[in-house]
Formats: structure tokens, sequence, C-alpha cells
């Protein structure tokens, strides 16, 4: 492992913005960083002045304070309610179909038009510059849910919500590349504009159109401009702090994103979070066509329109074995709390004769090359007593496997949990396959047990053992 510090953290002078930043980062990056980067000193609530980003501070709390005014204070218009919504999910797209999966993830290929749209849009929802917004939340895909995270999670759902801007960080958030973005530009456009952009998008233009066309000013200003960004500032942020929370993780649980549609309700379908992170480059959150992904539907819809191209979408047989580890790994983990027949390894091998004997002293069937000990159960079988005591002493594969009764997968399993020994000589009629119970026959096996001869005959001992 190398142990050479970042290029970052380098005295020497700046590369060139569109040289890879990363390009030669040790490989233990992380650990290295994490040792050698001096963090600030724990949040101190005696020393909240200097712990707070105040121009955060005054982006996050004005806009919430005029809402609630507004809602006290200002008539809205239902021309200017419905303009609102729509001007929401406007600039709402700008963010995730624009700087989240064009921009950070390149999941597909937008033409000049549509980019300078979303640009325009995705200022309009004040969340900082495509180059600045990508470059945070690429680094929060390589380093998620550690000290490197811009919105790590495990800090806690409100930090990862918000938090995270209102406090100076305590450290750096980890090197990610952006090198491609320098030399888009569309990004370097709106990069230079931003300021202008934001005041236009982000408060000229609503303000404006309701004012303009039915004679709203204040309305536009308080309710498309200002109420709007506080709940396109929210669903944006619960991408970072309720999709890492609340749902399911159907492809991968090792990190915390998790999928929820409720999520997805409140976040323009960025709500199968678990998905994303695992198919990052996909263009799609939601990949059953029930599921609601409204940032998907624009994107095809653009693609059909001529103006979006290359979708990129992961293998299907890829996803599915995401799905399919993740089911096996629930499978596994409730088969671990069963209780399962006796291995046959550790049953002792006994002779013909020594069976015979030790029928006479306690109810003993021979089934499939087992021996079962059926004392409990002789009172409870459906059957009645008598079919199991005429058996004793003898072999009843015969009549268990449909000759009586073609018996079921809970007889089955039943059965191989009274299993007390083997008989000297293997499986005689020939019925391995129906030797192992239906619920162990689909057992999952990890690594290290396959190959490890689990559910093998035992070897003979001589024909005189014992049964437990």
């Amino acid at each position: 492992m190398s142990s050479v510090p970042p290029p970052e953290m380098k005295n020497r002078s700046s590369p060139p913005s569109t040289t890879p930043i990363d390009i030669d980062i040790p490989d233990n990056y992380v650990s290295w960083t994490l040792k050698n980067q001096n963090a600030l000193p724990p949040f101190r609530w005696d020393n909240i002045v200097n712990e707070l980003n105040w121009l955060n501070v005054a982006i996050l709390t004005i806009p919430p304070l005029l809402t609630i005014y507004a809602i006290l204070y200002v008539p809205l218009h239902t021309k200017t309610c419905f303009f609102s919504i729509f001007y929401y999910f406007v600039t709402g797209l700008g963010i995730t179909a624009g700087y989240h999966r064009l921009w950070a993830h390149r999941a597909y290929n937008a033409s000049k038009p549509l980019q300078y749209v979303l640009a325009m849009a995705g200022a309009g929802a004040v969340e900082g510059s495509i180059r600045w917004w990508s470059r945070g939340h690429r680094a929060h895909h390589r380093y998620t849910d550690t000290d490197l995270d811009p919105y790590n999670a495990h800090q806690g759902f409100w930090y990862s919500h918000i938090g995270w801007m209102l406090l100076k960080p305590r450290r750096k958030p980890g090197v990610a590349d952006i090198s491609d973005l320098s030399k888009n530009e569309v990004v370097r456009w709106q990069h230079r504009w931003y300021i202008s952009l934001l005041l236009l998008f982000g408060f000229v233009v609503p303000t404006a159109v309701p004012g303009i066309f039915w004679g709203d000013w204040k309305g536009g200003y308080f309710f498309a401009a200002t109420a709007r960004l506080v709940f396109v500032h929210h669903s944006t942020f619960c991408v970072n702090s309720l999709a890492h929370w609340f749902g399911e993780a159907p492809f991968d649980d090792k990190h915390t994103p998790r999928d929820h549609v409720i999520t997805a309700l409140v976040t323009i379908g960025e709500g199968y979070h678990n998905f994303h992170h695992q198919f990052p480059m996909d263009y799609r959150n939601a990949i059953k066509w029930h599921q609601y992904d409204p940032t998907k539907w624009f994107i095809w819809t653009m693609e059909k329109l001529g103006l979006a191209h290359q979708l990129k979408t992961f293998p299907d047989n890829e996803v599915r074995k995401g799905q399919l580890t993740m089911q096996l790994k629930r499978l596994r983990e409730t088969q671990e709390g069963l209780l399962w027949a006796p291995d046959s390894n550790e049953l002792p091998v006994i002779s013909w004769d020594s069976y015979q004997e030790q029928s006479a002293k306690r109810p003993l069937v021979l089934i499939a090359g087992f021996i079962h000990d059926v004392s409990k159960f002789m009172d409870e079988h459906p059957g009645g007593r008598h079919l199991i005591a005429k058996m004793i002493g003898k072999d009843a594969t015969t009549a268990f496997f449909g000759g009586v009764y073609d018996h079921s997968n809970a007889a089955h399993n039943l059965l191989s949990m009274m299993r007390v020994g083997i008989l000297d000589g293997g499986h005689p009629h020939g019925l391995d396959d129906k030797s192992i119970p239906p619920a162990q026959r689909l057992r999952i096996a990890q690594y290290n047990e396959i190959g490890s001869g689990y559910g093998s005959s035992a070897m003979s001992d001589g024909g005189e053992g014992l049964m437990g």
C-alpha cells in the first residue's frame, strides 16, 4: 500500500482543472486521510456562533420564515398555486434529471438545448452550481457512510438532512474528480454566471409569471419563489437523509441507502436509493413500471423527442443477481434460526442385527437407510398408531414413499428430526435423493460448507454402534 499523500495535500501548484484530481491518490487514501488530515474539534454549543456556516443558515432559514408569513397573511390564488407546483417540478427536475443523473452520474447524454434548460432550472433550485453540487455528490458515493462522506448518514438523520450545511464540516470531504465537468461548456457557463442565474430563475421568473399574467406579484414572490424553494430544498435533502434511513435494502445492505415509495414521492423519484447506490450510472431509480419515478419518465420522454440519448441501464442479469443475493441472505438468516436433522457424519452406523435387537427395546423404524426413533410420535401419527407399530424393527421405506401414503414435505422434514442412526450398507433401496428432507435439499450453504461432506453417508464403524 502506498503511503504517499494524495495530490491535493502535496505542496505543489494546482494541476489544470481538466486533470483528474484523483489520478495518483494512494491505494489507502481513506485510511491515510482519516489518520493524517486534521479535523475540527467536536461541535460545542457554547461556541455555536463560530460553528455555523452563516451563509447557508441564511439561505435555509429565511425562506421558511417568509413561507410561514405567507401562509398567515398572503392569499393564495388558484393559478399561483398550480404554477408554484409546476415550477417546483421544473426546478426539482433541474436537480434530479440535471445535476444528479446527467452531470454527477453521467447516466445519459443530453443535447445542448436540454443541458442549458436543466442548468437554468437547477440554478433556480438554489443548491449551488453544477460543479459544486456534483463534486460533493460524487464524494458521497465514493465514501458513503465514512467520515469523508460530506453528508454521512451515520452522523444522524438531521445531520445528513440539513446539519452538514448549517455547521462547518469537521473535515474536508474526500477527493472526487470533476475534470469531465470542467470540460463542459454548459457547466462552465452556469458556474460563471451562477449568482445571476440563481436570482433570475430562483426569484425573478417565479415572481414575474404570476405578476405579469394574472397580477399576483405578491403571491408569485411568496409562494412560487419562496415557498416553492423551501419544498425543493427539503425534497432534495430527503435524498441524503430519508433515503438512507427509511425502507428496505433489496440489493445490498452493506451501506445505509434504502428503497421506499414514500421517499420517492417526496423526492421526484429519487426514493429507490438502494438501487441507485448499487447501480449509480443507471438513468433509472425505479426499475418497475409501476414505481414512482417522474425523473426517469422525463429523461425517457426527452429521448423520444431527440433531446437525450445513450440512456444507460445496468444489465438486468446483474440487477437480478443483486436481488437474489439479498434474498438468499434473508433466507440464510431464517435458516440459521431453525433446527435441522443431525448431520449424517454424526450418527452411528448400525448393523441390521443390532437394529433388530435395539428395536425390541424401543420403537425404531428404518426408512431410506436411516433409523428413526418414533417413540414421541406414534400417538400423534395422523394415520393411527398401528401403522407405525407394525413397522417397528422393519424397513418402512416403501410404505412411507407412497406404498401406503406419499408423505408431504412436512412429514419428510419431521421424520428427519427423529434420526438416530444409519443402517450399515447405506441406502439399499437406491433412494439417495429421498434420504434428504425437502427443506434441506435447497439449504443455503456458505462457501466454507461447500465440499464439507454435509449430509453425506457416515463411514461404517463395524456395524455395532449405539443409537442415542
